[in-house]
């Protein structure tokens, strides 16, 4: 598959995983507003009723105290309006006469005047007993107008009261959770409050409020009512849509894993790939070499000659080495996919003695191409606890890509040292004036297969395998490996160490 290709596909899945991620998140958002909104218009309304019905229960405290004067104030006008109702029967009977030549007709006449008066003043005792009971009820509403202001606010509203007032209206609207409520008076200062509540100004809380009495002309108190878990529950009144989240993102992660993988695995086909091509070059030229050297000692002219034959073994000699270190090279890559470490071996050997022993082989190909190699050992304590052919290897590969990445017409120059890193470390670098690595390539020289010159050209031999044997070696020892490089001027390999005090014998792949 071309990397275009996959580059579209996760443009087009990242996009759709992002929208998606965009509407879950925004939908969320409102239903978290809107349960918001409706929990704080059920609050405000249950503050409301229970404001009403504070103020009721003032109003029923001033009337409980003038009920006795309205029932003494009634019977009074009950007993005037007998009263008069009796005499005006007595005066307003119609006069029996003995005279039995009156007509019918005059005593009913008489008899329906006598009901008008009778009825017409009754309405008028009535409305004056009307008029006088509300007069005492205006009196006794300019009572609390002119009073309630001036009562202490503990007897106005009780905690007791205003908490039973809370509790039934905000059941009423759906609302059961836990609350505290405070009072406050001129500037919000706290008169008193409920254990629990969290003073608004000094800490930024949810809280509702509205002001006390607002009918009676006194306008400076005011409720102010707090919830706890008012977020806990509006949340777990959303918290289907956090599993959806929790999916979707779950997806992401994988998609971009998945992605992650691809480019992994497109990447280590093409190193792979590279590694058979230039494998294939390695093995090709020593054995052609080989072969035509082979061919020439059937030639009866060459076998007369002693320096030819000579020639012609040295040359099999060389290339058949030149072989061998190639399929070592293979067998290193087959020790890097080694996870157990089995066939190491370890023991306490002195790092200066090896590299010593490394570095004067290394002199004569320093010195054949006109170059140096200078050693400064001056690690006091060497000893550390590794494999010894393995860590050789290390050297030996470190000291031959200094030699090989050298630039054209340029004399090799090599520093090698050891240093004391600390109480418990022992510091190995290997510096050389070579082509350089770039920034890029410096990140990856580690990696399997990788080379820094890649494809079919071959002006660098190897398999990419060298350096990713080196950093897996330094693990297995407990030890570190760093590179740094100024590109076209040169490179230095740091390698630090555990001292065989603290170096454990186990081996971790």
């Amino acid at each position: 598959m071309k990397k275009s290709l996959i580059w579209m596909l996760m443009a087009i899945m990242a996009l759709t995983f992002g929208t998606l991620l965009y509407f879950q998140i925004i939908y969320l958002e409102n239903m978290v507003k809107m349960r918001e909104g409706q929990f704080s218009e059920n609050v405000m309304r249950s503050l409301h009723s229970a404001v009403a019905m504070l103020e009721r229960y003032e109003t029923l405290h001033y009337l409980e105290e003038d009920v006795a004067i309205l029932n003494s104030a009634g019977e009074d006008d009950d007993m005037d309006l007998y009263d008069q109702s009796a005499n005006q029967a007595a005066t307003s009977s119609p006069i029996i006469e003995n005279d039995q030549e009156i007509s019918r007709f005059s005593d009913y006449r008489n008899a329906a005047q006598d009901v008008s008066e009778r009825y017409r003043k009754l309405r008028e005792s009535l409305k004056n007993q009307y008029q006088y009971q509300q007069g005492l009820l205006n009196e006794v509403i300019l009572t609390i107008l002119r009073d309630a202001p001036l009562r202490p606010l503990e007897e106005r509203a009780d905690s007791t009261v205003i908490r039973s007032f809370l509790s039934t209206e905000l059941e009423n609207n759906g609302v059961t959770l836990p609350f505290t409520f405070a009072v406050a008076g001129k500037n919000n200062s706290i008169l008193y409050m409920t254990q629990g509540f969290e003073d608004p100004t000094e800490k930024d809380v949810p809280v509702y409020s509205t002001t006390l009495f607002p009918n009676s002309g006194s306008n400076n108190y005011r409720i102010f009512v707090e919830f706890p878990t008012r977020d806990t529950y509006i949340f777990s009144s959303v918290r289907f849509i956090i599993p959806t989240l929790a999916f979707t993102a779950i997806l992401l992660i994988i998609f971009i894993y998945t992605i992650v993988m691809i480019f992994h695995q497109k990447n280590l086909s093409e190193m792979k790939t590279d590694f058979i091509n230039n494998m294939t070059h390695e093995f090709k030229t020593p054995i052609s070499t080989i072969s035509l050297a082979a061919q020439m000692l059937g030639d009866e002219s060459v076998g007369k000659s002693p320096a030819m034959l000579k020639q012609l073994s040295g040359v099999i000699s060389d290339e058949s080495k030149r072989l061998r270190f190639q399929v070592e090279k293979v067998l290193q890559m087959s020790m890097y996919d080694d996870a157990g470490g089995s066939a190491l071996k370890f023991s306490e050997v002195n790092v200066n003695s090896i590299i010593y022993n490394v570095v004067n082989t290394h002199k004569l190909k320093a010195e054949k191409d006109g170059g140096t190699i200078e050693m400064h050992l001056d690690a006091v304590n060497a000893d550390v606890y590794l494999d010894e052919m393995h860590f050789t290897n290390v050297i030996f590969n470190l000291l031959d890509n200094a030699i090989k990445y050298m630039k054209p017409d340029t004399a090799p120059h090599l520093v090698v040292t050891t240093k004391d890193y600390g109480q418990d470390m022992i510091e190995i670098r290997i510096r050389d004036n070579g082509i350089g690595i770039k920034k890029d390539d410096l990140k990856r020289i580690f990696e399997k297969f990788f080379r820094v010159s890649t494809g079919n050209r071959h002006d660098v031999k190897g398999f990419g395998l060298g350096l990713a044997y080196v950093k897996k070696m330094v693990n297995i020892f407990k030890g570190t490996i760093t590179a740094e490089s100024e590109y076209g001027k040169w490179s230095e390999f740091i390698i630090r160490l555990p001292l065989v005090e603290i170096a454990s014998p186990e081996v971790e792949a």
